[in-house]
């Protein structure tokens, strides 16, 4: 069974409430309360998840000590590095052609 749904008002921006107009109008969201609603869900989903990806790090930093700022630029350069380009390869820069 699932709890009774509950009334809330609730002030947001312009673009969100248009946002969800044209959800409901499209069909992708039976009405703005649904919207609102898996909006809502998906953000405590996405809270939840980084609250444990908080305690894994500080678990982590427990055993294994803090992360540091160096070894996180090195681990994002690394990243840079062993990246592989998905959409089409990286434009080169052309010489201007000269009368």
């Amino acid at each position: 069974m699932t709890q009774r749904k509950r009334r809330l008002t609730v002030t947001v921006d312009p673009e969100l409430v248009e946002a969800a107009n044209r959800a409901v109008a499209s069909g992708s969201a039976d009405s703005m309360s649904a919207w609102v609603s898996a909006a809502l869900t998906d953000r405590a989903r996405l809270d939840q998840q980084l609250a444990r990806l908080g305690d894994s790090i500080a678990d982590y930093e427990a055993e294994f000590g803090e992360v540091t700022a160096e070894e996180i630029t090195r681990q994002r350069r690394a990243d840079r590095q062993d990246a592989v380009v998905v959409r089409g390869a990286p434009k080169r820069a052309t010489k201007a052609k000269t009368a």
